[in-house]
C-alpha cells in the first residue's frame, strides 16, 4: 500500500526554522516486540505513547517521515480546550454525561501543562487565549459560554470583553466583544511534540522515524510491516490523521485532508507588539470558517486561516492569507512576510473525533477538525485507558456514528468544499 509524503522533512514553517531539536531516529529494520505498536508520531501518536509509557507498557513508535511531521508540527500553536462534536456526543448520551464532558474538555490543557513542567520541555507555552465576536449573534455564544464557565465553577481566570476593551486590547475595531480564557494559550507545537517524544524515548518507547507502515496482518498478536522491518504487538494504536491510508476497509471516506494554511512575519517592533497585541493572547474569531493568529516567542505574526476544504493548494499562501491579515491589522501592510506553509488536517463530517477499534486490538484515533493540540491529548489518554481495560470514556467516542461519503476521496473533498460554501454565506450574512 503506497502512502503519501513518504520520507519527508518537516515543510519550512517559521516552526521547523526554530525548532530546538532536529530529530533522527533510525529507521525501523529487522524485528522488534512491544506490547503496543504507535502508528504516526504526530501529537496523537506521541501523547499516546507516553502515557502508555508512563503506565509501564513497552512500546513501539513508528512514524513515516519525522516527529511532528503532520499538522501537529506545522499548526496555529494554539492551546484551546474542548473536543469539537462534544454537543452531539451529549446529546446521544443524555445530560448525566455533561460534567464528565466539562472536565474531559480541559483535559488536554492539564496533560499539555503537566508534562511541559515535568519534563521540562521549552516550547514557550503562554496563557491566554481570547475568541472574538464579529457579529451580534458571536455575543450571545460568549455570554453563554462564561455562564457555563460560571456554572461549573471554572477555577482559572477568564474575562467577557466589550467592544471598547476588544478594541483596546488587540489593537483592532474588528471586533465587537471577546471572551478571553486563561488557560487556553499558544505554544510552539513542533517544539512541543519534539519534546514529548524525547520523554517518551527516555521512559523507554523505541521511536523509528522514515519508516512508512505498509500494512498490518491481524490477529491475537498483529503484525505491523513496514519496508525492512515489522513490529509484534498485542495492540495496535493508528495515530496517522490525515496521511495515513492503513485499514482502508474500515476507515476510507472517513477523514478527510483539509489544506491549513499560515503566514509569518518578520519579528515585530516593540511598539508595534505594544499596540496590536499587548497582552500576547492566541486569537480566533467565531466566524463559521475562522481566521486565528497570535505572535511567536520572537514576537512574530503568525496569521492563518481560510482552511480549503477542495484539496487544491494555493499558488501562493501569502497572496491567500495576507489580505485577511490586513483586513485586521493595516498597521502591518509594510511588514515583511517571512515565512509561509501549509499542509493538511484531518477532516470529519460530523466533526466528532473519530474513535474504536478493528478485531478488538487495533485502536483508531482521528479527524479533530482543525481543535487537534488539546483533543489529541486527551484521545491519546482515551486509548490508552481503553488498552488498559477501562472504557467508559473511550466509548462515548467510539459509540458515535460516522457518516463515509462512496467514491473517491477527491469526490469527498469536493462535496465537503461545497457544503463549506454554505457556512462561508452564513459568515457574510
Amino acid at each position: 500500500m503506497k502512502a503519501i509524503h513518504q520520507k519527508q522533512e518537516h515543510t519550512s514553517s517559521y516552526y521547523a526554522a526554530t525548532v530546538n531539536e532536529v530529530t533522527d531516529y533510525p529507521e525501523l529494520e529487522g524485528g522488534v516486540t512491544a506490547d503496543i505498536c504507535v502508528v504516526g508520531a504526530g501529537f496523537t501518536g506521541v501523547a499516546t505513547a507516553l502515557t502508555l509509557a508512563e503506565r509501564d507498557f513497552s512500546v513501539a513508535l513508528i512514524e513515516a517521515n519525522r516527529v511532528g511531521w503532520g499538522a501537529s508540527g506545522r499548526n496555529g500553536g494554539q492551546l484551546i480546550n474542548g473536543i469539537s462534536g462534544l454537543s452531539k456526543v451529549r446529546k446521544k448520551h443524555g445530560e448525566g454525561v455533561e460534567d464528565m464532558l466539562w472536565e474531559l474538555r480541559w483535559r488536554g490543557n492539564d496533560i499539555i501543562h503537566d508534562r511541559v513542567a515535568k519534563y521540562g520541555i521549552e516550547c514557550d507555552l503562554k496563557n491566554g487565549f481570547v475568541e472574538t465576536a464579529i457579529k451580534q449573534r458571536h455575543l450571545a455564544d460568549l455570554e453563554e459560554y462564561a455562564e457555563q464557565m460560571e456554572r461549573h465553577n471554572h477555577p482559572y481566570k477568564y474575562e467577557l470583553w466589550d467592544r471598547a476593551t476588544t478594541s483596546a486590547n488587540l489593537g483592532t475595531d474588528a471586533y465587537i466583544g471577546g471572551f478571553v480564557s486563561y488557560r487556553d494559550g499558544h505554544l510552539h507545537p513542533l517544539n512541543l511534540c519534539i519534546g514529548e517524544a524525547r520523554a517518551a524515548s527516555g521512559l523507554g518507547v523505541k521511536i523509528f522515524e522514515q519508516s512508512l507502515v505498509t500494512g498490518i496482518e491481524h490477529g491475537a498478536r498483529p503484525r505491523v510491516r513496514t519496508a525492512r522491518g515489522h513490529v509484534d504487538a498485542d495492540s495496535v494504536v493508528l495515530a496517522g490523521n490525515a496521511y495515513h491510508l492503513l485499514e482502508s476497509r474500515h476507515l476510507s471516506n472517513l477523514t478527510f485532508p483539509a489544506g491549513s494554511y499560515i503566514i509569518g512575519t518578520e519579528a515585530l517592533p516593540d511598539e508595534l507588539v505594544n499596540e496590536i497585541n499587548p497582552l500576547d493572547l492566541a486569537v480566533c474569531d467565531l466566524n463559521e470558517v475562522v481566521d486565528y493568529y497570535r505572535l511567536s516567542a520572537d514576537k512574530r505574526m503568525l496569521y492563518g486561516g481560510r482552511c480549503n476544504y477542495s484539496g487544491r493548494e494555493p499558488e501562493s499562501i501569502k497572496a491567500s492569507i495576507l489580505p485577511r491579515m490586513l483586513q485586521i491589522y493595516p498597521q502591518l501592510e509594510d511588514v515583511r512576510i517571512d515565512f509561509e506553509w501549509g499542509g493538511m488536517i484531518g477532516i470529519v463530517l460530523n466533526r466528532i473525533p473519530a474513535l474504536g477499534r478493528i478485531n478488538g486490538n487495533v485502536y483508531y484515533c482521528q479527524g479533530y477538525s482543525g481543535h487537534g493540540v488539546n483533543a489529541t491529548h486527551i484521545m491519546g489518554e482515551l486509548v490508552a485507558d481503553a488498552i488498559g481495560g477501562t472504557m467508559e470514556k473511550f466509548d462515548l467516542f467510539a459509540g458515535m456514528k460516522h457518516f463515509r461519503i462512496p467514491g473517491s476521496q477527491w469526490m469527498g473533498n469536493q462535496i465537503i468544499a461545497l457544503g463549506m460554501l454554505y457556512f462561508r454565506l452564513k459568515d457574510m450574512l
